[in-house]
């Protein structure tokens, strides 16, 4: 069952052009994907991940993040109980949580990844990582597929694989820079059934072919969740599948790049350039016409919870709303497309893009 808003969630353009301002700072590649969805879903996914990026920043600064994680906790209560901080994120958020009907579940599965991240956990198995994955993205993913008005179960769970799947290609294309910062996501039990020693390695990371072994079995898993997520994007509305089939392209290609290089992701960071971009945000506008849906596949067990928080939340059915571009006009696809490639190549000419999906 899809619920699709008749009347955009409400937000102070004031707050809106704060959220967008530091997006633009910190969360470029975000901010340059979203004009590829429909008004009605950018502006309140602008003003959601503004409300992660604040709480990512806010806990990485923190250092051990608990008493950060306990002020962002008391952020969200304030949030839902529709009293936000005079700041323009929260008032922002407040406003989209009001309009959406999204679980409180959601963002505090998200804090919870982000305080894994400053007690610098480690995952033993890859149950162990997707658990991690699935706060910090699939949560993402769920959030996204609430504001589209997602309510399908298997849409639902679609939705949580393609942010899982993006956070195993950062990884993947991030070992080195990780390790470099302390810090290490693959599974431990792989790096030993390669004969590495984790602590040893972090201590001195440098690549091999037995690291490159485990870096391919993580891309391995990507691809699988990747293919899944296909079902979930056609299960969307019509206006939303461009975007959301251009971003899984793209992140899906961060992989690959990592694979042609060898599985190298401790010497270099993979890139993909900007010619390349253009080419696979084409292919997936066209291609978003004709995604189909395949027979059922299980959720992740560890993003139950996310889609069992959203079925359980009372909503109201409303109308669908016209889409901003129809599915059908493929010349203002190609126009969205020019126009993502033309952010891209002068955002990554100010910076590398951050590392969240």
């Amino acid at each position: 069952m899809r619920q699709v808003l008749s009347n955009p969630i409400a937000l102070s353009a004031l707050d809106l052009a704060a959220c967008k301002a530091l997006l633009c700072q910190g969360s470029r590649s975000f901010y340059a994907a979203s004009f590829l969805l429909p008004q009605r879903i950018r502006e309140p996914a602008c003003a959601l991940y503004a409300f992660c990026r604040v709480a990512d920043d806010a806990i990485d600064l923190a250092g051990s993040g608990e008493g950060a994680l306990d002020a962002l906790e008391n952020r969200l209560a304030r949030a839902y109980a529709g009293e936000p901080l005079p700041m323009a994120t929260d008032r922002a958020f407040a406003a989209v949580i009001a309009g959406s009907s999204m679980p409180r579940a959601l963002p505090e599965a998200l804090l919870e990844g982000f305080a894994w991240d400053a007690q610098n956990r480690r995952y033993e198995t890859l149950e162990d990582l997707t658990a991690y994955a699935a706060r910090v993205a699939g949560a993402v993913g769920a959030m996204m597929a609430v504001l589209m008005g997602v309510r399908e179960a298997d849409a639902l769970a679609r939705a949580c694989d393609l942010g899982v799947a993006m956070q195993f290609s950062n990884i993947a294309r991030d070992v080195g820079e990780d390790a470099r910062a302390g810090r290490i996501y693959l599974p431990l039990s792989w790096l030993r059934e390669a004969g590495i020693d984790p602590d040893a390695w972090l201590a001195d990371p440098k690549f091999t072919p037995a690291l490159g072994q485990v870096i391919a079995r993580l891309l391995d898993h990507a691809e699988m969740l990747y293919g899944r997520a296909e079902s979930g994007i056609a299960q969307l509305p019509a206006s939303c599948r461009p975007g959301i089939n251009a971003a899984r392209s793209l992140y899906a290609e961060i992989g690959r790049e990592v694979a042609r290089a060898g599985c190298d992701s401790v010497a270099q960071r993979a890139h993909v350039k900007g010619t390349r971009k253009l080419g696979l945000v084409v292919q997936a506008l066209a291609a978003s016409t004709w995604l189909t849906r395949r027979p059922r596949a299980e959720p992740l067990s560890a993003c139950a919870f996310l889609i069992e928080a959203i079925r359980a939340m009372p909503h109201n059915e409303a109308r669908a709303a016209h889409p901003d571009v129809p599915w059908w006009d493929l010349h203002g696809r190609w126009v969205w497309a020019i126009g993502l490639f033309e952010r891209l190549e002068r955002l990554e000419r100010l910076g590398e893009f951050s590392r969240s999906p």
